[in-house]
């Protein structure tokens, strides 16, 4: 009896998530549609509101660049602290004649290349 209950429950939450998940994504499309119709429509126009519409995707575009950038810098001082714990971690748990202490040089690593290649990335 546990077991019908439980398989039902996971059926009924994993549902609704799907149900929650592609609702949000067709809102999102939505939003997204009528608002490129929008500046096209301005930028169509031949008015001071066609150099409006032009300034105002460049600084969208900016600012998602920026937000992309900081996402990697986060990501990449997130990931190479955990695999300095690792390394500490694993080397006092088993002593620093153990070499298993190195593998928690992977995510440190990892974490090095995010931080790096959020100073690659263009803000254009």
């Amino acid at each position: 009896m546990v077991f019908v209950f439980l398989a039902v429950g996971a059926v009924a939450l994993f549902s609704m998530v799907s149900v929650a998940v592609w609702s949000e994504a067709r809102r999102k499309e939505r939003e997204a549609y009528y608002k490129n119709d929008m500046i096209k429509r301005v930028a169509e126009s031949q008015g001071p509101g066609a150099a409006a519409a032009l300034t105002m995707m460049q600084e969208e575009a900016r600012l998602a660049a920026e937000k992309t950038r900081q996402g990697l810098q986060i990501g990449g001082l997130v990931t190479g602290a955990a695999g300095l714990g690792v390394v500490i971690f694993l080397r006092v748990l088993l002593g620093p004649n153990q070499g298993i202490y190195l593998c928690g040089l992977i995510p440190l690593f990892v974490g090095l290349a995010l931080f790096g290649s959020s100073f690659v990335v263009t803000t254009a």
